[in-house]
């Protein structure tokens, strides 16, 4: 019942954003349907810790003569997954509302279907049925960043469509190769999936699919090109999902599909993966180190995060995994609250150029603590709660071979690098005369910014409460590799 309304109220109330005229009305409702799901969630969290994390199955027969059902069930993992996407949307729609879009239903609409579409993805149990909502979270994504995004906006979108549609392609082939090596009668049950009788010579060509597409999704180097740019081009609102939540769909697709379906064959070519990941962990910072766009900055250092989180879940050790599973809700959060901050800044100075700006922090002093505290989770400091996914992540990594971990740990030194060079030359020192600063953080724009900050310190002071709930996932995935 609960997965069932997860999915539908964001439905719902996108069909009746897309039906209003009325801008305030469409932000309100945009905003109650955002929080009423996030109030869903949270209550289906306080029922799945209070029934031995018991999973939640949704099964509605769809094509019986094909077997395939409308099948959804949460664990730990994906609750997690979906409590992130249900904290960030309404955090996301309340910065939307600082700025003026045209066509405001078709904008919030758009970011309602994305949630949708987000939570069908976290929680389907079929095959087919989470390759449906992997395509439907790219349609709204293409018309937010087509229709709300910056000069180049449309070759930029065009080249994302492109990119991530190709990769959804290899794996629908992937999938439709699995449904004819389940038992009889054949199923896109991910149960059955899991017991799908493969060759080595399939599950390669099976692992090969489904990495091209999660690597771009996610995206692991080289499959990255599309992203900064992407990033950059994107209204504001269109970044936050798209860095916040969608790149998770393939981090949680490594785990879900690739790890218990090509055992073997990871076993073979999971180090190629592995090198990969590592090489886009110092090829995005060493990029980002030289940006000079603040935006384009944060789009580098996002790649070479989810780079270490990919690093830990080719590692297949129970910590990287657990560490992967927290740094990607870590991940969520801090680059939301950059991206956040960045948009605050450019309405505030008329830029994004870091040359361009210096001295905030004397006429925004509470903008700047609240930069200091995300940009501080960001780079890992103790206590806060980047710093606890990483340290699993190299932990783990260490166990699978300690000179990858001692290469992937370099993401720490970089990533303290480029953030506080970042924040040095646009927060302290002396205002430029040139630069107009129309005053401090307002309250309507720090509330999005202030959950963002209790959960970098909860997570970071308490993280044994959200460990807890992925490690019996983690176990599990694991033991279905054995």
């Amino acid at each position: 019942m609960i997965t069932g309304i997860l999915i539908l109220l964001p439905l719902a109330f996108s069909l009746l954003i897309f039906s209003l005229r009325d801008e305030r009305q469409i932000r309100m409702a945009a905003l109650t349907g955002s929080v009423a799901e996030f109030l869903v969630s949270a209550y289906g969290l306080f029922l799945y810790s209070t029934q031995c994390h018991c999973n939640w199955l949704l099964d509605i027969g769809w094509i019986p003569s094909l077997h395939i059902n409308l099948s959804f069930g949460i664990d730990g993992i994906s609750l997690l997954m979906v409590l992130l996407t249900t904290f960030l949307t309404p955090l996301i729609i309340l910065s939307s509302l600082e700025h003026s879009y045209r066509k405001p239903s078709a904008f919030y609409g758009l970011i309602m279907l994305m949630e949708m579409a987000f939570i069908g993805v976290f929680t389907a149990s079929d095959g087919l049925v989470f390759y449906i909502f992997w395509e439907l979270a790219l349609i709204p994504a293409y018309f937010i960043c087509a229709v709300w995004g910056g000069n180049d906006r449309i070759r930029i979108t065009f080249k994302f469509f492109i990119y991530t549609f190709t990769g959804s392609l290899f794996m629908l082939v992937a999938l439709i190769w699995l449904y004819f090596r389940t038992p009889q009668p054949h199923t896109f049950e991910i149960i059955y999936l899991y017991a799908a009788h493969l060759t080595p010579a399939e599950q390669t060509w099976i692992f090969l699919a489904f990495f091209l597409a999660f690597a771009i999704k996610i995206p692991i180097f080289p499959f990255h090109t599309w992203q900064p740019d992407t990033y950059t081009e994107s209204p504001a609102g269109g970044t936050m999902l798209l860095a916040g939540i969608m790149l998770k769909m393939g981090t949680y697709g490594l785990i879900r599909f690739l790890l218990p379906i090509c055992p073997v064959a990871l076993k073979e070519w999971g180090w190629l993966a592995m090198i990969l990941a590592v090489t886009g962990i110092i090829y995005a910072s060493v990029i980002a180190i030289r940006q000079s766009d603040m935006k384009r900055l944060v789009a580098w250092s996002s790649i070479a995060h989810v780079g270490l989180i990919a690093a830990g879940i080719f590692a297949l050790t129970p910590k990287a995994l657990e560490g992967a599973v927290i740094q990607m809700v870590s991940h969520g959060i801090n680059i939301t609250g950059l991206f956040i901050i960045i948009s605050i800044i450019e309405k505030r100075t008329g830029t994004r150029e870091i040359s361009r700006i210096s001295g905030l922090a004397a006429k925004a002093p509470w903008l700047a603590v609240l930069f200091m505290i995300v940009l501080l989770g960001s780079i890992g400091l103790p206590l806060t709660n980047g710093f606890v996914g990483e340290f699993l992540l190299l932990l783990g990594i260490f166990e699978y071979n300690y000179w990858i971990a001692a290469v992937a740990g370099l993401t720490i030194i970089f990533s303290a690098v480029y953030m506080l060079w970042m924040y040095q030359r646009t927060m302290l020192g002396n205002p430029m005369e040139d630069l107009e600063i129309s005053g401090d953080i307002s309250m309507k724009e720090a509330i999005p910014l202030i959950p963002l900050v209790v959960m970098i310190f909860w997570i970071g002071i308490f993280p044994g409460f959200f460990l807890n709930l992925a490690e019996p996932a983690v176990r599990t995935i694991l033991n279905l590799m054995h």
